[in-house]
């Protein structure tokens, strides 16, 4: 065992090393080097939540979409997109695309424009 490794219990084993970051809960290995072979697609109900977030982030403001049940590589697209019609940087982490700067309002209606379902949420 590495330094610190938790998930261990009778919740199915390893989820995350501070060595390798998160696990693959069926072949136990890390998900870049995940053997199992299943595409990791983040949970979501189909809906597009959109909301502007400045907590944690030292007093910048970031745009956040999340619940979409896309595969990686269909969110990275996506967020190209997105960041070529705000004309902003952005990235996507953990299944949840951020975008620089307030854009809610206009990437809700933009997202409703190309056939999701989205919606506005937090404050």
């Amino acid at each position: 065992m590495s330094k610190r490794q938790t998930g261990f219990g009778s919740l199915g084993g390893l989820v995350f090393s501070t060595d390798a970051g998160r696990m693959c809960p069926d072949c136990r290995q890390p998900q870049d080097a995940c053997t199992c072979g299943q595409p990791q697609i983040p949970a979501g109900d189909g809906v597009a939540r959109v909301r502007r977030e400045t907590k944690g982030r030292g007093g910048k403001t970031v745009t956040t979409i999340s619940g979409l049940a896309l595969p990686a590589d269909e969110l990275k697209t996506l967020a190209k997109r997105i960041k070529a019609r705000c004309g902003c940087g952005g990235s996507v982490v953990d299944g949840v695309i951020e975008i620089q700067g307030d854009r809610a309002d206009m990437l809700c209606q933009w997202l409703i424009d190309e056939g999701l379902k989205a919606k506005r949420s937090g404050g």
